[in-house]
């Protein structure tokens, strides 16, 4: 068993207040849980108002398979037009 977790950068530009950001993180949260069946936090930079830091966890069979799910992951939160994506730290244990 492998648990992959893996660190978002993330910028949200017009975002004005707390707020408003809350309201982009906590969907793409839910959505990130929804689709992929994973564990999902806001784990740093929760005083600005523009930045976030969010991190996924996800458990498998092998490496391979927590390398393809990250990979979807990362994909799908670079798709997201809200926010512009910024350093990916990922670590297997």
């Amino acid at each position: 068993m492998v648990v992959g977790v893996q660190s978002f950068e993330i910028t949200i530009p017009g975002a004005e207040s707390l707020k408003a950001k809350r309201s982009v993180v906590k969907s793409l949260k839910d959505r990130m849980r929804r689709r992929f069946n994973v564990s999902v936090a806001e784990t740093a930079r929760q005083d600005r108002r523009d930045r976030a830091e969010v991190t996924v966890a996800v458990v498998a069979h092998g490496r391979g398979d927590a390398d393809a799910v990250l990979d979807r992951i990362d994909a799908f939160v670079a798709g997201d037009p809200r926010l512009v994506l910024g350093p990916v730290r990922r670590e297997f244990r």
